[in-house]
């Protein structure tokens, strides 16, 4: 994985002090926690299941592709991305193909630093809501070369509730904010570089393995927060709904599948 480096030079920590962003006594509490719940296998297997996910996304992220600008060229990259699945053709009727197919086309292969390439895609989508849109940048991104780009979504970093999977992990002092989206998106790289450093650090060798091992260990560390939020607040006839670690994964990362269908 070669982006931790190039998101520090993006207004981030510096690569040498990058893993002290980290609260590492959390960071392992969390994941000590997780892997009560999810087994080293599950973990894996959802990675593979990312990797297969990357690999029916990236004919249609190719740029041959993206320049057809058609409604079948932007259908199949909105039906796995989680965000946006179940609202294609809301999205495709409210912001038009040609439109959606450009923005991608510049934010994944388009010139200039990746920052000013995610505002640009914030604002030309600005029909869609914030969270949505921004969800989906990180996907086609990430899904375009994982070895470059990180993902971000809600349930990572939402900066209007401030809350997330990675403030879990990271020191207070660690700044999430910036003046755009793509400031932000730089913020989250470089949140997650320090989580990739950090677990290596400690032993958690998977982390190595893929470059969506990261996004696995951050689901699984939300997954349970969400356990202790929802076991104060909730009833237990209600937390006996709430999946299991792994299927919650899935959920999370849009890799959840049924007997009948696919897709989360």
């Amino acid at each position: 994985m070669t982006w931790g480096p190039a998101v520090a030079g993006g207004g981030a920590f510096a690569p040498a002090g990058i893993a002290d962003a980290v609260d590492a006594p959390s960071a392992v509490e969390f994941m000590r926690e997780a892997l009560v719940k999810i087994s080293e296998e599950d973990i894996g297997a959802v990675a593979d299941l990312l990797a297969a996910k990357r690999a029916e996304l990236a004919p249609s992220l190719s740029e041959a592709s993206l320049a057809g600008a058609s409604a079948d060229v932007v259908r199949p990259i909105l039906g796995r991305v989680f965000a946006t699945r179940r609202r294609s053709d809301e999205l495709l009727v409210a912001v038009g193909a040609p439109q959606l197919a450009g923005a991608i086309r510049a934010l994944v292969h388009g010139g200039g630093r990746i920052e000013a390439r995610f505002a640009a895609f914030d604002d030309a989508l600005g029909a869609i809501e914030a969270p949505v849109r921004r969800d989906l940048a990180g996907e086609c991104l990430h899904f375009a070369d994982p070895d470059r780009y990180w993902l971000w979504s809600r349930w990572m970093w939402d900066p209007e509730a401030r809350t997330g999977a990675l403030p879990l992990v990271m020191v207070e002092e660690f700044d999430f904010g910036g003046a755009d989206a793509g400031a932000i998106y730089l913020r989250v790289g470089a949140a997650t570089a320090a989580v990739i450093a950090t677990a290596r650090d400690l032993g958690f060798q998977r982390m190595g393995a893929s470059p969506f091992a990261v996004d696995v260990y951050l689901a699984a560390i939300y997954g349970i927060y969400l356990y202790t939020v929802t076991r104060l607040r909730m009833t237990q006839e209600f937390n006996k709904v709430i999946p299991q670690l792994p299927d919650l994964v899935r959920r999370l990362l849009g890799v959840w599948t049924t007997p009948a269908a696919s897709g989360a």
